[in-house]
């Protein structure tokens, strides 16, 4: 078993949610949450708006995922990716629980 955490913008979460759900994956949790990335390093010319953050209402999913549904998910999400136009991305990290009781 391993534990996937998955953030998205909120204009994915359609999208994260389905493919979840086509990879077989019976039960997830998601919360709403804010990102935040620090634009102060970028030039004013590249930073339309002239703050050094930026926030962005995003979602959080945390999966239990059994171990022969994550490279398929990793795929699915990698492949949603690269089609993406935008600076937009899913994020996905794969844990190794120690215990799950």
């Amino acid at each position: 078993m391993k534990l996937l955490l998955i953030t998205a913008v909120r204009e994915f979460e359609k999208d994260v949610k389905s493919m979840l759900v086509h990879a077989g994956v019976q039960s997830f949790s998601y919360a709403p949450v804010k990102g935040y990335k620090d634009l102060s390093h970028e030039e004013v010319r590249e930073n339309w708006f002239a703050s050094s953050m930026q926030e962005s209402e995003s979602v959080l999913f945390l999966v239990f995922s059994p171990l022969n549904h994550v490279d398929s998910l990793l795929s699915t999400f990698h492949a949603f990716n690269e089609k993406q136009d935008s600076v937009s991305r899913i994020h996905v990290s794969v844990l190794q629980p120690d215990q799950i009781i």
